[in-house]
């Protein structure tokens, strides 16, 4: 059959989301969900929402969202826009500033969305390697860069969860002659992060998401922050109603909550050092992650069989096949309950390994 599509579209596999599966008394730890509930706030605006309202179109511009999420960072609306998930923004991204003569770079490994991404523009993809012992940036990263006219770095990564220091962050943001997004899907779980960027600078995009911190994945909501022409030309390439109007309410529902944000963000740390600590003891190499998630590879380093006897238990985690990655997995940080089951079967794995 006579193919219609571009060729960039044939060549193209498409993003792999994570596996949803469906079996009994599944533990899903494999796509970085938040093992607690969004904040009561949501639940009381879906109790009052009126779907009169729904026959309306949504605010295009999302204005008293953005509003809060300006006052929050102690900027303008002028410098946030909000999206259909930070998946969203990543597209109108990619849209703005890359094509055929203008490549992308990111880290790798890092989120396998940036690739196809890159595809759909016809761009060259610069994949800029971590150190395959720690993760740590190469020294030379701007070298590697160079060519690209937007950098994209995942701050902390995935699927490793490590963080970069700040100081390198800056130097990179005033020495990069192209647009730099820093990706901060799992910031709220982070020691620190780029934020101040955003506005510091004019050549500076720092996107977030309601998916992970604030338990809205079902949802897909997420937001970018930067100087305003960067934002204007989003704009320009957003879909006309892009957030409809109850996952407006919604977000602004959970954003207003910010002490149960907290709660939950130090709930998962605490959960997430103690997983860390147990797992080590078994054996397990565990990257220091500063997200809601481990990389962490089994005493043999197989990874993909450290899946595959969790899945036939009914613990579902995340496995990446790589000569790197593949010697590990991504452990979402479930419930304590959860986490337990986890390392108890884990311990049945491996009780010789030490």
């Amino acid at each position: 059959m006579k193919s219609y599509f571009r060729p960039e579209i044939d060549q193209m596999s498409g993003y792999v989301p994570g596996e949803q599966p469906r079996m009994a008394n599944l533990i899903k730890l494999n796509t970085n969900e938040n093992p607690y509930a969004p904040s009561p706030r949501v639940a009381e605006v879906l109790a009052g929402f009126d779907s009169a309202g729904l026959r309306r179109y949504p605010d295009p511009l999302a204005t008293e969202l953005r509003d809060e999420i300006a006052a929050r960072f102690g900027i303008r609306r002028e410098n946030v826009i909000a999206g259909n998930g930070s998946d969203d923004i990543l597209t109108m991204t990619f849209r703005a500033f890359t094509d055929a003569n203008h490549p992308a770079a990111c880290l790798e490994p890092s989120y396998s969305l940036y690739p196809e991404l890159a595809k759909m523009q016809a761009a060259r993809m610069i994949r800029i390697a971590l150190d395959p012992e720690d993760f740590s940036m190469p020294a030379d990263l701007l070298e590697q860069a160079r060519e690209a006219n937007l950098l994209i770095i995942t701050r902390p990564n995935a699927p490793t969860g490590n963080s970069f220091p700040l100081a390198f962050m800056r130097e990179i943001c005033a020495n990069f002659d192209g647009v730099v997004l820093f990706d901060e899907a799992y910031a709220d779980f982070a020691d620190d992060n780029c934020m101040a960027f955003a506005t510091e600078f004019d050549n500076v995009i720092v996107s977030r998401t309601f998916s992970k911190s604030y338990a809205l994945a079902g949802i897909r909501l997420g937001f970018a922050v930067g100087a305003r022409p960067l934002i204007d030309g989003l704009f320009k390439l957003k879909d006309s109603y892009n957030l409809d109007r109850l996952t407006q309410l919604i977000g602004r529902a959970a954003f207003s909550d910010q002490a149960y944000l907290a709660k939950c963000c130090a709930e998962i740390r605490e959960n997430r050092s103690r997983l860390a600590a147990a797992l080590a003891k078994i054996g397990f190499r565990v990257v220091p992650s500063q997200t809601n998630f481990l990389f962490a590879a089994p005493p043999d380093g197989d990874g993909q069989n450290y899946f595959r006897k969790l899945r036939e238990n009914a613990v579902v985690v995340r496995y990446f096949p790589g000569d790197i990655t593949g010697r590990f997995v991504r452990i979402t940080i479930g419930t304590s309950a959860e986490n337990e089951r986890l390392l108890e079967l884990t311990r049945s794995f491996y009780t010789n390994a030490r």
